[in-house]
């Protein structure tokens, strides 16, 4: 797959924070196969989707939030057909039948162990007939279906893994700086055109912790703090049920918010062309998604932390800066801030969206200065390339078991702190 085609297959708009609208096309694409509207809803999930689902307001939903809206929106009132956008246009007036539903248990959800991080299993039964659906590894990766037990659609491994895209700085640079992009413009208009119009709407307006409000009165006209502000203001907006649409980077609507609108923000204050932007804004999409094909899609890792620095690395790319400048920046803005950590979807993205831009942005400062981390500072390497590599593995799993030891302080398992505290 090439550069193009994984911008194409991953710069995509969604309706809501991606995990639970990921329940929401599971249990849609079930229903559709059952043909009729089901009765019962058991899913299987994996701890990731759990807690990204647990606390974030689903759009749609009138402010309500969690697992069992999102299965049961999905299954009952969702269009598959719209796969990450299955929640667009629903109709709010079956709201108060799905709470009566839920409350009479319409839904059983269980964890599932031993599964990648990225994982749904969704059933949906009417009488003797029954659904399944799989999701794997992505938001819409359907990998297995089956009709009363009997499989009708199976899709073969390797068409689930893209670790056959070749990703290195040196080539997302001279694609960014070179390609011809007419064909995928219209990925960059979209983004630019949802990411900031939901930016705008976190700031105009009362959404979760208002954190990107906060920061746009107290900043004084800082342009990097209004930077920081609408970023978070998109989250703000997102994590608190807005039903406005946003170009996702890596599975994740904030890493979109966050590794675009900063970029856009400065293009336009600074009068790049729309050349300039679109290129800018290629090179830090390419570089977030290469920083979480070795993170993962979902772990305790917090996504925005490899987006911010994506974006500040895209913004010295629109300044034409050295290459070493820009792996500097990417280098310097990993190793100060990872290990910030995911617990979940809810309105605390937005600071931390906020912690990381301003880290990234003084890590360009650092590069610029002449001050960067040498290799041997913690896990800073000899070259950016081994760093980002070390980011992914330390992610992936070292914080394994901290991802575990998050999920069950947020779902109250006081039998698991019993055992982990022996």
């Amino acid at each position: 797959m090439n550069y193009k085609d994984y911008m194409k297959k991953e710069l995509i708009p969604a309706f809501g924070c991606t995990e639970p609208i990921a329940l929401a096309y599971a249990a849609a694409k079930a229903s559709e196969i059952l043909e009729e509207k089901p009765e019962k809803i058991k899913s299987k999930l994996s701890g990731n989707i759990i807690k990204n689902a647990h606390s974030v307001k689903v759009p749609g939903t009138d402010g309500r939030k969690g697992i069992e809206i999102s299965l049961v929106s999905g299954a009952l009132y969702g269009d598959a057909s719209k796969e990450l956008q299955v929640l667009e246009n629903m109709d709010k007036s079956k709201l108060s039948e799905a709470d009566e539903l839920i409350k009479d248990g319409i839904v059983e959800m269980e964890l599932m162990p031993n599964v990648s991080n990225l994982y749904i299993e969704v059933e949906a039964i009417k009488g003797d007939n029954s659904a399944i659906v799989i999701l794997e590894k992505d938001h819409t990766n359907i990998v297995k279906i089956l009709k009363n037990n009997e499989v009708i659609f199976e899709k073969k491994e390797e068409n689930t893994d893209d670790g056959n895209v070749e990703f290195s700085f040196e080539k997302i640079y001279d694609f960014a700086k070179n390609e011809d992009y007419s064909d995928i413009k219209y990925l960059l208009d979209d983004q630019i055109n949802y990411n900031i119009a939901i930016a705008n709407e976190g700031i105009e307006n009362s959404w979760g912790s208002n954190i990107g409000s906060i920061i746009l009165k107290t900043s004084k006209d800082d342009f990097v703090e209004k930077m920081v502000a609408y970023a978070s203001a998109g989250s703000d907006a997102r994590m608190s049920g807005c039903e406005k649409p946003v170009v996702i980077n890596s599975g994740s609507g904030n890493q979109g918010i966050t590794v675009s609108v900063p970029i856009i923000i400065y293009a336009r204050e600074k009068n790049f062309s729309d050349d300039e932007l679109y290129r800018a804004l290629i090179f830090a999409n390419l570089l977030g998604l290469y920083l979480k094909q070795g993170i993962g899609k979902l772990s305790a890792y917090c996504g925005v932390v490899s987006a911010s620095s994506a974006a500040v690395a895209g913004i010295a790319f629109l300044e034409k800066e050295e290459k070493s400048i820009i792996k500097e920046t990417l280098s310097n803005s990993l190793a100060g801030n990872s290990g910030l950590i995911c617990d979940g979807a809810k309105p605390s993205c937005a600071m931390k969206i906020a912690s990381s831009l301003r880290n990234a942005f003084l890590a360009y400062d650092q590069a610029k200065f002449k001050e960067s981390f040498e290799a041997g500072d913690g896990i800073v390497m000899n070259s950016l390339e081994e760093t980002m590599e070390s980011v992914g593995r330390i992610a992936r799993y070292g914080m394994k078991s901290t991802d575990e030891v998050i999920l069950n302080e947020m779902l109250g398992n006081k039998e698991y702190i019993k055992e982990f505290e022996k």
